[in-house]
C-alpha cells in the first residue's frame, strides 16, 4: 500500500468532497448515488477525479467491470466517517453551550407585586430556574423611574414598572393591569361608617404617593386632601394603618387587611383606579439566552 500524504489544508471543498465520495461508497457506484445527491453522474465523476487529485491516489476502480474501492479507498471512507462524525459532534458541543442557560438576570421590581394574585414575574422566574439550575438571579427592589435608568445603563436586565412614560430607549411588554382602590384602616373614624352618609372624602387627611403617576392617577388624588406622602406603596400602607389618613393601594396589597377586617375600601365604585404593568428591556441591548427565556417564561404566563 502506498504512504497517504494529504496535500495541503483541508478546506470546504475538500469536505464536499468527502462528503460526495461518502454517499458514492454507501450506494455502490456512481448510479445509485446520483439519485441520492441529486447531481449528475458527470459531477459525480468530476468530484471523485477532484478528490483522487488532492489525496494523490486513486480511491475507487469505475467502468464496465463495476465498482470496487481501492485499499486506499477503503481507508479514506473510513476516515471520512471519523471526521465528519467529529464534525457534527462539534456542531452538537457548541449548539449545547449557546442553549445552556449559565450567567445572570438582572431584575428591577417595583415594591409589592409579590401579593398579586397572578404570580407571573414568580412563575417565570421559577420556570428559568427548571431551565437552567445553574443561573443566578438578583432582584433589586427600587423606584421605577431607577429601574428604567438601571435597564437604559445595563445594571438592569430587565424591569417590572407602572406605565407611566414610554421611553423611546426600551421596549415595553405588558403584563397585567393592577387595580386600585381608596382605604381607611379599622381606626379610622370612616371604618364604620355607611356608604350612603361617607362624608364627602376630600375633607379627611389622606396620603399621596411621592412618586410618579399617570395624569389620570393624579387627578384621582386630586380629589383627596394630601397631608402626608410616602415613597412607596409600604410606606402608605403604614399610614393608613395609623388609621389617621385614607389613602389609594392595590386591591391585591390591601387584601390582607381587608380580610382580617382591618381595613376596608371607600365607596370603591367612584374612588378607583387602575394601573398597566409591564416589562421592560433596553432596545439594542447584546442579545442575551437567560433574559430571553425569562421574557419567553413571562409572555407563557401571559397567556395562560
Amino acid at each position: 500500500m502506498s504512504k497517504i500524504k494529504f496535500k495541503g489544508q483541508l478546506s470546504d471543498i475538500d469536505l464536499r468532497l468527502l462528503r460526495i465520495y461518502k454517499v458514492v461508497v454507501e450506494c455502490g457506484g456512481f448510479s445509485a448515488a446520483e439519485v441520492e445527491l441529486n447531481i449528475s453522474r458527470a459531477a459525480i465523476s468530476i468530484a471523485m477525479s477532484d478528490l483522487e487529485s488532492r489525496l494523490g491516489f486513486r480511491l475507487c476502480q469505475r467502468g464496465r467491470s463495476g465498482f470496487s474501492l481501492s485499499e486506499e479507498g477503503e481507508h479514506i471512507y473510513h476516515y471520512t466517517l471519523q471526521l465528519l462524525s467529529s464534525i457534527e459532534d462539534f456542531r452538537t458541543q457548541v449548539n449545547t453551550l449557546h442553549t445552556q442557560l449559565k450567567g445572570e438576570l438582572n431584575i428591577g421590581i417595583t415594591d409589592n407585586l409579590v401579593t398579586l394574585p397572578h404570580m407571573r414575574i414568580t412563575n417565570a422566574l421559577s420556570a428559568l430556574k427548571t431551565q437552567g439550575p445553574d443561573v443566578t438571579v438578583n432582584i433589586r427592589m427600587i423606584p421605577p423611574n431607577e429601574i428604567e435608568l438601571g435597564v437604559l445603563d445595563g445594571r438592569l436586565h430587565i424591569g417590572i414598572v407602572p406605565d407611566l412614560r414610554p421611553l423611546a430607549g426600551l421596549h415595553y411588554f405588558p403584563l397585567y393591569q393592577e387595580e386600585s382602590q381608596l382605604y381607611c384602616s379599622s381606626a379610622h373614624p370612616l371604618f364604620a361608617a355607611r356608604d350612603s352618609v361617607l362624608k364627602t372624602l376630600g375633607e379627611w387627611d389622606a396620603v399621596v404617593p411621592a412618586y410618579a403617576q399617570t395624569p389620570e392617577i393624579k387627578a384621582c388624588y386630586q380629589q383627596l386632601k394630601s397631608t402626608a406622602t410616602a415613597t412607596d406603596r409600604e410606606g402608605i400602607a403604614f399610614l393608613i394603618l395609623t388609621g389617621r389618613y385614607i389613602g389609594y393601594l392595590p386591591a391585591h396589597l390591601a387584601a390582607q387587611w381587608v380580610g382580617a377586617e382591618k381595613m376596608r375600601a371607600l365607596l370603591p365604585e367612584k374612588y378607583n383606579y387602575s394601573t398597566q404593568f409591564s416589562a421592560i428591556t433596553r432596545k439594542g441591548a447584546r442579545s442575551n439566552l437567560v433574559l430571553q427565556t425569562y421574557l419567553e417564561n413571562l409572555t407563557d404566563t401571559t397567556q395562560s
